[in-house]
């Protein structure tokens, strides 16, 4: 009776500890050999206490350092990985005796896989909410297992079934269109219940509430639909740039249900929200207390803000980066709530992107009222105490300045004045060719509508987001005048795109099902967008504007194979243009090809320009 108890005891044990090694986590799930930094800091979490004694079995892989915080659920494991470990499985041996397995394996070939490539000016981006854009598989659009089992495309606030086989399969339409770089909201796993959000119930359909850094959520269809979904773009000539979110996570990442440390968050007596003034770090005047709620204040009470000057944090945010470029290969990184970051935590991000992937793009969204705040976020030419080593910004000032410029009658800080200024000041940034610029995105009002859903204001807009300098980026659905205010809230601009979804009665997808006036944006958008994409004019080559005269503005895209005249007037009359004081430019040429229309003309004194339009030239001999 005896021995059956102990062997009892023995075999209870033995189930226990089993069942406490099956839920243990390692983040990040892999890693690779050959990287350039040879360190690596794993993060092993379980629902038990873990051991603090670990061990590897075997060499090329060495432990530097072991800490456990307060949080015994917790341990991180610091390692080097030396140029000559093997890929493979390697067991880390635990004090207790319990295993894990941790796979090391060979790096991608960028240029053989064609990943990695980074975004440049010649590129277009398109900015998709996969929720709304396309449900290319209706089995995945909603799981038992996860805390929102909601899919109902009736209502607003919910998910809807979008998916990435949905964007996939409309590759062939975004590049029939220009396009030829994708930009998609968070497609991490964000398993958080219905929230509630000022009087409406809401989803995590746009992908901002993340809870776990290492895994695709499964009703976009997972880590290996991705992979699938990046090779095919690759395929196809397209790139992908993935959504990131440094600054928060969701409150039911495990990070925020199991604290690893107290200062994991940032920590307030009670709840302080950012004060979102992003002049504290440009104002030589600004109180080091208002600097503290900046950075350190959260954006909202459902997300947790998180701690990056802790160097745990950091390197779980850093090396979850660093994952996804590599396992995805994707080729490019926009970085939501930028400037409510860490500053050195960010620095530090793009360093190690950039030394790991040299030609990766990093564009950051810092929203701000000025250019000098703008600028100050990205590498620059201010004299100031911190300097930012972020490649591009999203140029908010531009986007303003472009709306202005249609909307507003002329005058000497109004209309195309507004966006000669704005430009006046590009002497800020140290790149302004790296910066996304736009009309608008999932945050906004649709562009359409704040332009009074007036076509001569679309062609206006489009043309100079289409010529002027940096990577233009486009919300989706605006090639078909897709309009809406954000009322009652932003759901309003992120309606499904007619034809996504198997059942709709209208697939504007094709256009043939085009309203009159939504073919003919579609054609003019069609036509721009595919004019430049061969041009190096606009892809590489200078910009030269001159001082808007009486609401005509013109500007020239200079390069030693090609020059582009682009001329906007505003007014609502046609008007005389004397060619002749653009001579510094224009002089070395006798020939105009209008790009629009195909016809070429004998440059002469002056030309006419018509009412409300936008005019592209190419000056030839």
């Amino acid at each position: 009776m005896k021995l059956k108890s102990i062997l009892f005891f023995a075999l209870l044990v033995i189930s226990l500890y089993a069942k406490s090694q099956d839920d243990l986590s390692v983040y990040p799930n892999n890693w690779w050999v050959g990287m350039k930094n040879s360190s690596l800091q794993l993060m092993i979490h379980s629902n038990h206490d873990i051991p603090s004694s670990i061990k590897i079995d075997k060499g090329g892989v060495t432990i530097k350092k072991v800490f456990q915080p307060e949080n015994k659920h917790y341990l991180f494991v610091d390692l080097t990985i030396s140029q000559t470990a093997k890929p493979g499985f390697y067991s880390f041996i635990l004090k207790n005796g319990g295993k894990i397995k941790y796979e090391l394996k060979t790096r991608s070939n960028p240029s053989t896989s064609k990943q990695n490539q980074g975004v440049h000016a010649s590129d277009l981006v398109y900015l998709i909410m996969p929720d709304r854009f396309s449900n290319g598989d209706p089995s995945n659009d909603k799981f038992s297992d996860l805390r929102d089992t909601s899919s109902n495309r009736n209502n607003p606030y919910v998910r809807h079934g979008g998916d990435l086989k949905g964007v996939s399969d409309k590759f062939d339409y975004l590049k029939s269109i220009g396009v030829t770089s994708i930009w998609m909201t968070p497609l991490l796993e964000n398993d958080m219940p219905i929230m509630q959000e000022g009087p409406y119930l809401m989803a995590g359909y746009h992908g901002y509430w993340i809870t776990n850094h290492f895994q695709i959520d499964k009703r976009y269809g997972g880590n290996q639909g991705y992979k699938e979904m990046v090779n095919q773009a690759h395929q196809k000539g397209l790139k992908i740039i993935q959504d990131a979110v440094y600054n928060h996570v969701g409150e039911y990442h495990h990070t925020v249900l199991d604290m690893p440390m107290t200062d994991w968050l940032n920590q307030w007596p009670a709840y302080q929200g950012t004060n979102h003034r992003e002049e504290v770090f440009i104002d030589p005047h600004a109180s080091e207390a208002d600097k503290n709620i900046m950075v350190k204040g959260w954006f909202v009470p459902h997300l947790p803000d998180l701690n990056l000057a802790n160097p745990y944090c950091a390197n779980y945010i850093i090396q979850s980066s660093i994952w996804a470029t590599e396992e995805f290969g994707i080729d490019g990184w926009r970085v939501d709530t930028y400037k409510y970051c860490d500053e050195s935590f960010l620095n530090k991000i793009n360093d190690r992107l950039a030394l790991e992937f040299p030609k990766l793009t990093v564009f950051g969204e810092a929203v701000s009222n000025s250019v000098s705040a703008t600028a100050y976020f990205s590498k620059n030419n201010i004299n100031s105490p911190f300097k930012h080593n972020l490649q591009g910004v999203l140029d908010f000032p531009i986007s303003h300045s472009i709306l202005d410029a249609v909307n507003q009658n002329f005058g000497w800080n109004e209309g195309v004045s507004k966006l000669y200024t704005t430009l006046a000041e590009d002497f800020l940034y140290k790149d302004p060719m790296r910066n996304c610029i736009f009309l608008d995105n999932h945050d906004t009002n649709r562009f359409f509508s704040l332009i009074g859903e007036d076509i001569s204001k679309y062609k206006m807009a489009l043309g100079l987001l289409f010529t002027l300098r940096g990577i233009p980026q486009i919300y989706y659905g605006t090639e078909v005048l897709t309009k809406n205010f954000m009322n009652p809230n932003d759901a309003a601009v992120r309606k499904d795109f007619p034809g996504g979804w198997f059942n709709d009665s209208i697939n504007k997808f094709i256009p043939e099902n085009l309203t009159p006036l939504e073919k003919e944006a579609f054609e003019y958008f069609q036509q721009v967008a595919t004019f430049r994409k061969g041009s190096i004019a606009i892809a590489e080559g200078s910009l030269k504007q001159f001082i808007p005269q009486q609401g005509i503005y013109v500007y020239f895209r200079i390069h030693q194979k090609q020059t582009l005249m682009c001329i906007v007037n505003t007014n609502s009359s046609s008007s005389e243009l004397n060619l002749n004081r653009f001579a510094e430019v224009n002089s070395k040429f006798q020939m105009m090809k209008n790009v629009l229309n195909q016809k070429t003309i004998q440059k002469s004194s002056s030309i006419t320009i018509p009412s409300k339009s936008f005019q592209l030239f190419e000056l030839t001999n």
